[in-house]
């Protein structure tokens, strides 16, 4: 697949390489009509990602700020990348940071259920960071904010306890009267796990 991606520009350049326009119309269908997209595959994006794991801090900054879809969902690939490596809590709560003073970054549900699960969920899991920020984002007049907080508890399901899940159903509840398509598809999947994990 190749070596390992050291700037933004060596990752951009890799996405530009891996471009097949078989994948236009899929991608422009979940992006917005004005969003530049390259159009590459989304496990080829994967791959992509993981080869720059380590990008520096900076280098991360200027794919948060990339205009097309690739390169932004690309960073919170890595962020999810690097939440499956052995961490400390204070680097879980760090990653937990960055993904959420880069939401404005997110323009697609598919960024949310990439990152959320284990860059947010898992730190607050661990209590590396405090499950009041899912109510904040709950409140959030931004859906994909909203979806991120019932993406999040997602990781409650695969690795907490039955309280752990209950206290996800607390942000289901919360949502139950969202309307947006983005927060109610999301809040059918959790309640839907929920459910068999409390059986």
């Amino acid at each position: 697949m190749g070596g390992r991606l050291d700037s933004a520009s060596d990752l951009v350049a890799a996405l530009q390489r891996a471009a097949d326009p078989a994948e236009t119309e899929k991608i422009r269908n979940r992006v917005a009509a004005d969003e530049p997209i390259i159009s590459v595959r989304m496990g080829m994006l994967f791959e992509i990602s993981k080869r720059a794991t380590d990008l520096a801090p900076a280098q991360l900054e200027q794919l948060f700020d990339h205009p097309a879809y690739e390169p932004r969902l690309a960073a919170f690939c890595i962020l999810d990348f690097r939440a499956r490596r052995r961490l400390s809590d204070s680097e879980r709560a760090e990653l937990a940071g960055t993904y959420l003073d880069r939401h404005d970054a997110i323009t697609t549900w598919d960024m949310v259920d990439r990152a959320a699960p284990r860059v947010l969920g898992w730190p607050i899991l661990i209590e590396a960071i405090d499950f009041s920020l899912l109510h904040d984002l709950a409140a959030s007049a931004d859906a994909l904010r909203r979806r991120s907080a019932i993406t999040a508890p997602l990781w409650f399901i695969r690795k907490g306890s039955r309280a752990d899940v209950e206290r996800g159903l607390v942000i289901a509840d919360q949502l139950s009267a969202d309307t947006h398509p983005r927060v109610t598809s999301a809040v059918k999947i959790y309640r839907k796990h929920a459910s068999k994990r409390l059986a």
